[in-house]
């Protein structure tokens, strides 16, 4: 796999790179359910509604994801 150069600084808010994803690998979740995919494309998580995989992907920094699985398994995005 090729090295990618990416940004020394901390990215802000939506200063994200443009990512080629056309040939992501996207894996869904361990039990086959939902609608979520993730790829790891040059040391960022994208994530993708499956069921409309022609929409715009979220992209996350390791950082962000962390927060992210962290909060989810926490509760935090649970309805109430």
């Amino acid at each position: 796999m090729a090295e990618t150069t990416i940004q020394q600084q901390p990215l802000m808010g939506w200063d994200k790179p443009e990512l080629d994803l056309s040939n992501a690998d996207w894996h869904s979740s361990s039990r086959g359910l939902g609608d979520v995919q993730i790829a790891f494309v040059e040391g960022f998580i994208a994530m993708r509604n499956s069921g409309r995989p022609e929409s715009p992907s979220l992209i996350f920094t390791p950082a962000e994801w962390g927060a992210f699985v962290s909060g989810a398994r926490e509760g935090e995005f649970d309805l109430t």
